[in-house]
């Protein structure tokens, strides 16, 4: 699978969410097949909805495009680390895999501050990769940051 490419889209989101003074964060849900599911970006102002972060609108979209809510062997790519409320939904959701571009030292909950992926205690495993574009996506996310104090 290009991770690139799907990195890419998942960026392009991010920066729809910033147009819309919302917090720049995209994602992309793909199959196994490398069939899109599902697009999106954060939206907790424009729908006043502290859950309508990238990752839990991608899974709403994807699971009702398939008829399932769990989303086997699907991959997520996301511009920054999920956060706990994220990663639940992603293990509810069964996603295998999660590739995101920057860590987050606060929330993250895909091996920064939490590893709620690799948790034994649970009942599914994520395979996490991290990095891909990082400084890319660090910089949409630090720019957007920087411009909300100045």
């Amino acid at each position: 699978m290009n991770h690139d490419h799907f990195m890419r889209q998942a960026i392009l989101e991010a920066k729809q969410a910033a147009r819309k003074d919302e917090v720049p964060v995209g994602a992309v849900l793909v199959a196994r097949d490398g069939t899109v599911l599902a697009k999106a970006h954060n939206q907790t102002i424009t729908l006043c909805d502290p859950t309508a972060h990238a990752e839990i609108l991608v899974l709403r979209s994807a699971a009702r495009s398939v008829g399932n809510y769990r989303l086997l062997d699907t991959s997520l790519y996301v511009t920054i680390e999920p956060c706990p409320m994220c990663m639940g939904a992603l293990l509810q959701a069964r996603v295998a895999k999660i590739v995101y571009g920057a860590g987050d030292p606060k929330w993250g909950a895909a091996g920064s501050c939490y590893n709620l992926a690799a948790d034994p205690r649970l009942n599914h495993v994520i395979d996490v990769e991290k990095g891909l574009l990082e400084n890319e996506c660090r910089q949409l996310i630090q720019a957007f940051f920087r411009n909300k104090r100045s």
